[in-house]
């Protein structure tokens, strides 16, 4: 049997940022994940600026990612508007960032086993977790950073589980020198939107969301995108000149956005897994790093002070998590609504080319303040 001070079942963006903070500060730690290092994900690989010098104050090397500055919206039809990013972003991808998370975090002392956690029991203030090769874990702190969906939210009862999940995540890379560097991208099509950004390779990242309803008329992604994704002329031009980098795209299904809670059994979740932002907001990464910052800072604090007992630690948590990213949930719902309904998208377009100032407000409402640096 072994024992750390926390243990992170997840190692994506928000369990590394967990991992990051825990070690630093001397906390024994340890993350479960279940693949290794490095690994393509579907994500759309922006990264708010919100972010950015937080990341780089816990020794992630990001001078190689793409500088982006400016937000291109298209609706069906492909008419568009072009904004400025009043805080920037940067293009990377999954494979290196999540990759230099890693090998920064082992530098720091977080320890990692490479397999999935099977079942969790809560006792006595302390969780025992079992994996797939029957060890036996201790822990007085569980993070659950496992990301949208597991076979662990199925044993914690979790009731979004049980509901229908509409859509399909699908992402490759192309070459493609038709993109500018400095923009990233969201493009609506029948029963769905994508996003496309460059990478720190130069390649451009196209991620999109589909209804499945829509999808499993063609059969196949390839088929799909020849009948639905290319009607918007963005993405046609993408699709017709660019070379796909991928044998084939990557993709997750029965992604949902239903309402989670961030608290399970005492477990505090970070990530996808406590919540999903709609990914035409640009910033589901950015608020995973910030939900694991805020989880280990609370961590810390239930470790190293009596008097801020597990109770205080879970209300402080899902206070902190609703303030920062409450509003920015509802907003991205009520986005996805209207970029998917075709009158009001066109209607969209339209009053946002117009009238600057709602774009500013709409931004404003999906994104953050630059997280604060201690």
């Amino acid at each position: 049997m072994e024992r750390w001070q926390t243990i992170i079942i997840g190692g994506g963006l928000a369990g590394l940022t967990a991992a990051l903070e825990l070690a630093k500060n001397g906390v024994s730690v340890l993350v479960i994940e279940k693949n290794s290092y490095p690994k393509h994900k579907v994500c759309g690989e922006y990264l708010s600026g919100e972010v950015v010098p937080y990341m780089e104050s816990l020794g992630i090397e990001l001078e190689d990612a793409v500088k982006i500055n400016t937000l291109e919206i298209s609706n069906r039809s492909g008419n568009s508007l072009k904004t400025q990013l009043p805080l920037g972003g940067i293009g990377i991808s999954r494979y290196a960032l999540d990759q230099r998370m890693y090998q920064q975090a082992m530098n720091l002392g977080a320890d990692f086993k490479f397999s999935t956690a099977t079942k969790i029991e809560y006792e006595d203030e302390e969780f025992t977790v079992h994996t797939l090769e029957n060890e036996v874990l201790k822990t007085p702190v569980l993070i659950g950073a496992y990301g949208k969906r597991s076979n662990l939210d199925k044993n914690l009862g979790r009731p979004f589980i049980k509901k229908h999940a509409p859509w399909l995540g699908v992402k490759a890379h192309y070459h493609y020198k038709g993109f500018d560097d400095n923009l990233v991208g969201v493009h609506a099509f029948d029963g769905g939107y994508g996003g496309l950004s460059k990478t720190e390779t130069g390649l451009v990242n196209f991620c999109y969301l589909a209804n499945y309803e829509v999808f499993k008329k063609f059969g196949d992604i390839e088929a799909f995108n020849r009948h639905i994704v290319t009607k918007n002329p963005q993405l046609k031009m993408l699709l017709n000149n660019g070379e796909p980098e991928f044998d084939k795209p990557i993709s997750i299904a029965q992604v949902s956005f239903e309402k989670k809670m961030q608290v399970e059994n005492h477990i505090l979740m970070c990530g996808d897994a406590a919540g999903l932002i709609h990914p035409l907001c640009g910033n589901g990464m950015a608020m995973a790093i910030h939900s694991g910052k805020i989880a280990s800072e609370l961590t810390r604090r239930f470790l190293e002070d009596q008097n801020f007992g597990r109770s205080d630690m879970e209300v402080a948590y899902i206070k902190n998590w609703n303030r920062n990213f409450g509003q920015r949930l509802r907003w991205g719902r009520y986005l996805q609504n209207l970029i998917l309904n075709p009158m009001m998208s066109n209607l969209l377009i339209s009053s946002l080319t117009r009238f600057h100032s709602i774009t500013r407000a709409i931004i404003k409402k999906t994104h953050g303040n630059p997280i604060e640096i201690k």
